[in-house]
């Protein structure tokens, strides 16, 4: 049976906060006159009453009705006032948004215990309960926007007296809620990485706990608030809803328990037919057309559209997401999925992303649980109609080949293709593939994520270079593997018997001497597939040379970088005194902001201890990271340079990087040609041009070639990088 209460009439509007809340010596307005100190109304006069009688406005009680001076009484019509309602200056004035023109005012409207700026127009909203609103605000045809006592707004606390089972809790990362962590409106991709990785340490999950916690107060009465210049139009119900400036809300069906951060330099919107509950949307973030998300997080300037269903999801910055599914999934910055068959479920995808029509990452339902994880390192592309299996997980810009793959994954090698060749029964692995044959995407990549970076608070510094210490790191250790399983094949092939160590030391020779042996050899991958059928290695002594080289790319650009940044004289200095290890430093991406391993741990560390009680600390962790990321990224390059090369630190000299430098300008050169042999492809095959009868039609479709926006950047920053490589020489 519902639970209808029934209360005396003269009561709506009253005891906004239960008495059992109320602190001793307060009114139900304390915290109200807080978030709105203005005191500047005054009780209405008998002939203002009277106004308003006449234009067929009722109140509860006209003495709780207050206004400004300067209002224009008679720009209220058709309303009913319950409660304390205090109103500021209406003038003769329209306010006019988008071509469409709105008088200010109050109109036909019901109106309970708000407070509302100058110059606002509000009409038609059959119930307006619990908000302060700031000026010049447009609020037309709602059917209920009310506030409660117990308002949280998205984040994940628990006002005095609410059980344990009215968290909301965001389950990330894995559908059993073994990931799970409370949203709070601020949090960054990295702060969500962190909460969800360490699970096994109770110190740590019971700090960020408390954080989040001490971030808000537990005391109930706080009113919901709309920011100047906000137009809310054609929206059914809003609820425990704070929105910031200059939002735009327009035919809605529900928004419930939410921030919406906006302001003047970044606007949030939210469009026709989307519901949305339990969450927080950042800065300059949208959401359009039927879009339905609930428990999630929106990152500032990321975008839901077209009917995107995101549930129990942080969605990192600048990332789309539109008509597709995202389920249990934490996304790093960057990420875009377009198209209605593609499903994300229970991942872990560390930006720069793209999700194709088709994909299926997730319910499988093949096992004896629920969903496992899977995760993936930046640049993830599944293709078309791939649908992969729980648990996998995937280095760096990973490209997977259309089809059903039936078993785990482990892949260990960066910008690699991954193919099932059902054919055969086997599982293909092209390492290197991008820098083999799609430079033009690989480096394109790089400048469109900066391009498209609009946030304006870059709490994280985050790395859109595909050469980074990751991937650095990353290509390091497949240059192993690829010696191991070269060596391992050779023996095979030869039917001898050989150790581990053995198969390195073999393979590295056939691959360093670029030997003719390596071509004809069957080089299998074991650790890769959880099956027993072959995981072959394809392009190996192709992808051994471009791995080196881009290697020494990486050392060779981090370091031209410094010295022009700096000088000489401190690159050395910062090589003295450098305590560079022999041991491969690890990175981690942490929210898309690369952080080295031993500088996390001593924040970890200092959160156990209690040396660091706050997410504002952490974030603060973040930007000094940021600030030395330059200097400790070319040490980082460095040592992999001394490690790839097998160089003494004291060969490091001038007359080795003079060097150094020209073979680093030799491999810009080979890719910049990469860059326009990959693309002029698209121009040259017959099977793209045959939809055009003359090259006029395709350059009008295409654009010509010689006009290619991105090529005459690439000529333009090679001449650029020759004149700093000849002023360092």
């Amino acid at each position: 049976m519902n639970q209808i209460k029934k209360h005396k009439a003269d009561q709506l509007g009253y005891n906004f906060i239960p008495a059992a809340f109320l602190p001793e010596g307060k009114d139900e307005y304390y915290l109200r006159f807080q978030q709105n100190p203005a005191n500047d109304y005054r009780p209405l006069t008998k002939q203002e009453i009277t106004i308003l009688q006449s234009n067929r406005n009722r109140a509860g009680n006209w003495d709780d009705v207050l206004v400004r001076d300067g209002i224009d009484i008679h720009l209220i019509e058709e309303c009913t006032f319950y409660g304390l309602v205090r109103i500021g200056k209406l003038e003769q004035y329209f306010l006019e948004f988008s071509e469409v023109k709105f008088p200010v005012g109050l109109y036909h409207s019901q109106i309970v215990s708000c407070d509302i700026g100058d110059n606002v127009s509000i009409s038609n909203v059959k119930f307006l309960g619990h908000y302060i609103i700031e000026e010049d605000v447009i609020i037309a045809n709602v059917n209920e926007m009310s506030c409660t006592s117990h308002a949280k707004f998205g984040n994940g606390i628990l006002k005095e007296g609410e059980p344990e089972s009215v968290r909301i809790w965001m389950e990330l990362c894995n559908e059993n809620g073994g990931r799970k962590v409370l949203p709070f409106d601020g949090m960054l991709a990295g702060d969500a990485w962190l909460w969800t990785k360490y699970r096994g340490d109770q110190k740590l999950m019971h700090a960020f706990q408390q954080f989040t916690e001490k971030q808000f107060n537990a005391i109930h009465g706080y009113y919901g608030t709309v920011g100047k210049r906000t137009v809310i139009k054609n929206t059914h119900i809003i609820k425990d809803v704070k929105i910031g400036t200059d939002a735009y809300v327009k035919g809605a069906n529900k928004l419930k328990n939410l921030t919406i951060n906006s302001n003047e330099k970044a606007k949030s919107q939210i469009g026709e037919g989307c519901e949305m509950v339990n969450g927080i949307m950042g800065l300059g973030s949208r959401a359009f057309y039927g879009v339905k998300a609930v428990r999630f997080i929106l990152s500032p300037f990321s975008q839901l559209k077209y009917g995107a269903r995101l549930i129990n999801s942080y969605l990192g910055e600048n990332a789309t997401v539109s008509c597709c599914e995202v389920l249990n999934s934490l996304i790093f910055p960057a990420h875009e999925q377009h198209h209605n068959n593609s499903f994300l479920c229970a991942a872990l995808v560390m930006g720069q992303s793209n999700m194709a029509a088709g994909a299926t990452i997730g319910s499988n339902h093949n096992s004896r649980g629920a969903d496992g994880e899977l995760q993936a390192g930046r640049g993830f592309w599944p293709g078309l109609c791939v649908s992969l299996k729980h648990n996998s997980r995937f280095a760096s810009f990973t490209m997977i080949a259309k089809g059903n793959y039936p078993a785990e994954l482990n892949i260990p090698f960066p910008f690699a293709l991954i193919s099932n060749e059902e054919s055969s029964n086997k599982l293909v692995i092209m390492p290197a593939y991008w820098f083999l044959y799609n430079m033009y995407a690989i480096q394109r990549n790089e400048r469109k994520f900066a391009e498209r970076d609009k946030r304006i608070n870059k709490e994280q510094q985050l790395e859109f270079n595909c050469l980074a210490p990751d991937t650095a790191n990353e290509i390091y250790k497949s240059l192993q593997l690829l010696e191991l399983f070269t060596g391992k094949a050779f023996y095979k092939e030869n039917e001898i018997i050989g150790s581990d160590a053995e198969f390195i030391i073999k393979g590295k020779s056939l691959l360093e001497h670029n030997s003719p042996i390596v071509a004809q050899l069957n080089v299998l991958a074991s650790g890769v597939e959880n099956s027993k059928r072959e995981v072959q290695i394809i392009k190996v002594q192709q992808a051994y040379n471009v791995y080196k080289r881009m290697l020494l790319f990486y050392a060779g650009s981090e370091i031209i970088k410094y010295i022009s940044e700096n000088n000489y004289d401190s690159f050395f200095e910062q090589v003295r005194n450098s305590s560079l290890s022999s041991d491969l430093q690890e990175w981690i991406n942490v929210g898309g902001q690369l952080i080295a391993k031993d500088q996390l741990d001593g924040l970890l560390d200092r959160i156990r201890n209690g040396a660091v009680a706050a997410w504002d600390q952490i974030h603060r962790f973040y930007n000094e990271q940021g600030q030395q990321y330059r200097s400790q990224k070319m040490l980082h390059a460095l040592s992999l340079l001394i490690k790839t090369s097998d160089l003494d630190y004291d060969k490091i000299d001038i007359s080795y990087l003079k060097s150094l430098f020209q073979q680093t300008l030799e491999t810009k050169e080979w890719i910049t040609q990469s860059v326009y042999s990959s693309k002029e492809k698209d121009y040259k095959n017959a099977f793209k041009n045959m939809v055009y009868d003359t090259k006029e039609e395709m350059e009008s479709v295409l654009g010509s070639f010689e006009s290619n926006t991105f090529i005459i950047q690439q000529k333009e920053e090679l001449s650029s990088f020759k004149d700093q490589v000849k002023t360092l020489l």
